[in-house]
């Protein structure tokens, strides 16, 4: 086995690259980080209680939820005649938690490495 032969995609030259473009691309709107961040915090919720936590509307809630079927960040489970919607894994939202680090980072208020406060 050749030591510099690549394992797991992690280089510049990796065939994964573009797929981790569109990746990218993906989680490039706000309302879609909102629903993944609102999956990440509730677990599972429907089209309806995702719309009321992420302010718009069910009609384009559930299309964006479409988008993230398709690339599967998100999985469906029926119950009656509502659906409920869960992160497929932990990625999207590892991803997602990590922008946000990063934009407090921009702003200059990493919160994230503020010292942890005792319990009162």
């Amino acid at each position: 086995m050749h030591v510099d032969k690549q394992v797991c995609g992690l280089g510049p030259d990796s065939e994964y690259v573009e797929l981790a473009v569109e990746v990218f691309a993906m989680l490039a709107d706000a309302t879609r980080v909102r629903i993944i961040l609102a999956l990440r915090r509730a677990g599972e919720l429907s089209v309806n209680h995702l719309a009321g936590t992420v302010d718009k509307s069910s009609a384009g809630v559930s299309q964006h939820l479409a988008k993230l079927r398709m690339a599967r960040m998100v999985s469906t489970r029926r119950e009656g005649t509502t659906v409920f919607y869960r992160l497929t894994d932990e990625h999207a939202s590892q991803l997602v938690i990590d922008a946000v680090k990063q934009a407090e980072h921009v702003l200059g208020q990493p919160s994230h490495h503020a010292p942890e406060q005792p319990p009162a």
